[in-house]
């Protein structure tokens, strides 16, 4: 229960003041602000040496109280085949999609968990999909819902209507790689006024580009005094960092191949209520292509931190005078 009120301050923080500036970026995820490609989900007989540690990924949606309109959850690129999914011998790779909303679908501890085990599948099944080799959804999108936002499961404390997506590799050893958008509309990408997604566990795939730098964004709430990250395939490709108010690029120890790695770093004061800015840097060496990834936080208490679709208060930036004693 800590963790949800812990939460609570954050989300009517972020409901009051960000989403005027920020609606359209809060919809896909990944998010623009984070620059991640796509997320990644291989097949339940995968390997996890290619970078998915359970072949499960789980991402919420909050939907303001006051918005009455139905919403959908859109998702590009479901099948795992042709051109952007990771093969790995013959297609053979069967993935579920499916919705929940009602009691419990996030307020269930299992679900905010960094395993599976227990009631992770919990709340009201809404709409469930296979998908397995299919030409007809390369790179094109398929639509969940219409969805009353009543369904999802109301929690205040994280921003109003709650709806889960959970993405499961039931067969096969390819990778998924796909992307998703909360939408007004079935048939394009309109952005919900007010929305938002986040997530406790993050699987996704960094650019084949040097050059990019790619992004997620924690918040800390006044009670964090320090936070633990662990860190899955890293595959040694660069450093991972934290920019915030007080942290000019501090290290976080990043993994090699099929490696789970952590590391504890404290939280100031000068950190409460903003961001960070987490930042994935490929090194420049040699590329390191398809790169998969999976991250997650924890707090002093060991509750898994939530990851939100923009930066809340704004991308953070290193307040240099900070510590500076003025000279006498």
């Amino acid at each position: 229960m800590r963790a949800m009120r812990t939460t609570a301050f954050c989300l009517f923080l972020f409901s009051s003041l960000i989403f005027i500036h920020h609606q359209t970026n809060a919809q896909p995820v990944p998010a623009v602000d984070e620059n991640i490609p796509h997320l990644v989900t291989f097949g339940g007989d995968g390997e996890t040496a290619w970078g998915d540690d359970d072949f499960c990924q789980i991402i919420f949606f909050s939907i303001p109280e006051n918005y009455e309109l139905p919403v959908f959850i859109r998702v590009f690129d479901p099948e795992t085949g042709e051109d952007i999914d990771e093969q790995k011998g013959e297609w053979d790779t069967v993935m579920r999609y499916s919705v929940y909303g009602g009691e419990g679908a996030c307020s269930e501890e299992d679900a905010r968990r960094s395993n599976l085990e227990g009631n992770y599948l919990s709340g009201n099944l809404l709409a469930s999909k296979v998908f397995t080799q299919n030409p007809r959804y390369n790179e094109s999108w398929y639509t969940f819902g219409p969805f009353n936002p009543s369904e999802g499961e109301f929690l205040p404390e994280y921003g109003g209507y709650i709806f889960k997506l959970v993405i499961e590799g039931e067969e096969g050893d390819d990778g998924n790689l796909y992307n998703l958008f909360l939408s007004t509309e079935g048939k394009e990408n309109r952005p919900v006024e007010g929305a938002f997604a986040f997530y406790f566990k993050y699987k996704f795939r960094l650019h084949n580009d040097v050059n990019e730098v790619s992004h997620i964004y924690p918040y800390m709430t006044s009670d964090v005094v320090a936070i633990k990250q662990s860190n899955f395939d890293w595959d040694n490709d660069g450093f991972i960092r934290i920019i915030s108010p007080a942290k000019n690029g501090e290290l976080l120890a990043s993994s090699g191949d099929d490696k789970w790695v952590r590391s504890r770093h404290k939280i100031s004061k000068d950190e409460h209520n903003s961001s960070l800015d987490v930042q994935m840097i490929k090194k420049k060496s040699k590329l390191v292509k398809d790169n998969n990834v999976v991250i997650f936080l924890e707090n002093q208490y060991g509750e898994l931190m939530p990851f939100y679709s923009i930066p809340i208060g704004g991308i953070p930036e290193y307040k240099y005078s900070i510590g500076i004693k003025p000279k006498q």
